[in-house]
């Protein structure tokens, strides 16, 4: 026991050492003028110093960049980090606080028509939607033991080809980049690289930073991947390395659990899960910023109602036809869609 304690007195000695802002009442007070900082905003920073101590040597830094008490934000959008430290009668104290930067547009409104309906394999839970050069729709599914990668003829659903994932992995979102396909899974921590043409596996690869798959797209460039938070992580299609993220924003709201993601038009198409079911969001892949919100209303009215029926996932743009296809987890059917901005 006194062994123990001697440890666990060494362990407190050296994080007090090293500064700590544990039990002492400082704190970052982050001043700025509304509720919903956007860049552009000037905010100022002073220390809560509830003992009246002479501060020395303050510093602030945002996201360990070095900054002035007074401070017009010009950061990423999401959730930044203030840091400060300083000393009190040569005793170091570190602190730090959270101030989420919001995007400065106001998401435009989106609806969409019916074009056409086709049927969808109603046991399938979609994951993944996504069309190649030669318009052959492919579909990832998901569930512990049914999860599952095909290609289709979306005129008639004939299945032209499908893979089976281990039992072991639960399928997620899906896209296709220079005859690869690229398919995630949901918690298991790593993706698969398959042969389009033949669903050989090329090669399986570790996520790094984000802990679990959700959707996948691409921009002919980059791979960009949703991980079930805010985020959305941009990868080299090569050696599969998350470079970097982005947060997605509105000018009022985090959205997390973003879904299903499709590349058009420079913007990245998103169905989100449990945040709204019947929303599709629009998304700047450069800032993470919402440009717009679909409204689904009324689509899954259309499907088969049944005990399993779940939430619209699935969107995929057809190129020569400029439509957008969706459909739902285990919905009975594929709807041709047009999006457009409600007027």
């Amino acid at each position: 026991m006194t062994i123990i304690r001697s440890f666990l007195l060494i362990i407190y000695l050296f994080i007090y050492s090293c500064g700590s802002n544990v039990d002492s009442g400082y704190s970052i007070i982050i001043s700025k003028k509304s509720e919903f900082s956007k860049n552009g905003d000037k905010i100022s920073l002073k220390i809560k110093n509830p003992s009246n101590k002479k501060i020395e040597n303050l510093e602030f830094n945002i996201n360990n960049i070095p900054i002035e008490n007074e401070y017009v934000l010009n950061n990423k959008l999401g959730i930044n980090t203030v840091y400060s430290s300083f000393t009190i009668n040569g005793k170091l104290i570190n602190l730090s606080k959270d101030i989420t930067i919001f995007s400065s547009n106001t998401p435009k409104l989106y609806t969409y028509k019916i074009i056409n309906e086709f049927k969808h394999d109603i046991s399938s839970y979609t994951q993944g939607l996504e069309f190649d050069d030669k318009y052959f729709l492919y579909e990832s599914t998901g569930q512990y033991g049914y999860s599952s990668l095909k290609k289709i003829d979306f005129k008639t659903g004939k299945v032209l080809n499908k893979l089976f994932l281990d039992k072991s992995f639960f399928g997620e979102g899906i896209t296709i980049l220079n005859n690869k396909l690229f398919q995630l899974t949901w918690k298991e921590n790593i993706g698969f690289v398959y042969d389009k043409s033949n669903f050989e596996l090329i090669e399986s690869f570790n996520y790094n930073i984000s802990k679990e798959g959700w959707g996948l797209c691409n921009d002919g460039k980059f791979l960009y991947k949703s991980d079930g938070t805010e985020k959305i992580w941009i990868l080299d299609p090569e050696s599969l390395e998350e470079l970097y993220s982005i947060s997605v924003v509105t000018n009022n709201k985090i959205i997390k659990n973003i879904n299903e993601l499709e590349w058009y038009g420079g913007k990245i198409y998103a169905n989100t899960y449990q945040f709204n079911k019947e929303v599709g969001i629009i998304i700047d892949p450069k800032t993470g910023s919402v440009d717009g919100v679909i409204d689904f209303k009324g689509l899954k009215d259309k499907v088969k109602q049944h005990d399993k029926l779940d939430v619209q996932n699935g969107i995929a743009f057809h190129k020569k036809r400029k439509t957008f296809f969706v459909t739902g987890k285990n919905w009975n059917k594929l709807f041709e869609i047009k999006i457009f901005e409600n007027q």
